[in-house]
């Protein structure tokens, strides 16, 4: 059962609905047969300028709460490890851009649905005040110089 997101980590979650947006346009993209440059133009944009931030911000803010050694931690780290990955080639074929939506939009369920429930559930008082205070809600800003997904 997925808990009421406790407002300090709202804007996370805000940010998770983005990024399971770009799934969405990934996909609409394939399914469209959408040149494949366009749609890769489009993830790396939004990873350069939404996810790599997120995930800084996760691991350095977030993440310490439970403590690096955990388990649902490790996992998370490794799989922002495993997108980060998948961000660094050049020429991502279809079938990349379609496993990195894939792999993204499992990676937001597992942090919303066990994650941020572990860590609402063991954050001290003082803890959530903290990630109040340092996270930052982001303002998305679509670039829909190239909205390939709307056709």
């Amino acid at each position: 059962m997925v808990q009421k997101r406790n407002l300090s980590l709202q804007p996370l979650s805000r940010e998770h609905h983005f990024a399971l947006l770009l799934g969405f346009k990934i996909n609409a993209g394939i399914r469209n047969n959408i040149e494949r440059i366009r749609i890769e133009k489009y993830t790396k944009w939004f990873y350069e300028n939404y996810l790599l931030k997120h995930f800084k911000e996760e691991e350095e803010i977030l993440f310490p709460i439970l403590g690096l050694e955990n388990s649902l931690v490790k996992k998370a780290i490794e799989e922002h490890d495993g997108l980060k990955s998948m961000m660094k080639k050049n020429d991502l074929s279809i079938e990349e851009l379609a496993t990195f939506a894939e792999n993204l939009k499992n990676h937001i369920r597992f942090e919303e649905r066990e994650l941020f429930n572990e860590i609402q559930h063991t954050a001290s008082v003082e803890q959530l005040k903290m990630l109040e205070e340092k996270l930052i809600p982001v303002v998305f800003i679509e670039n829909d110089e190239d909205a390939f997904w709307a056709h």
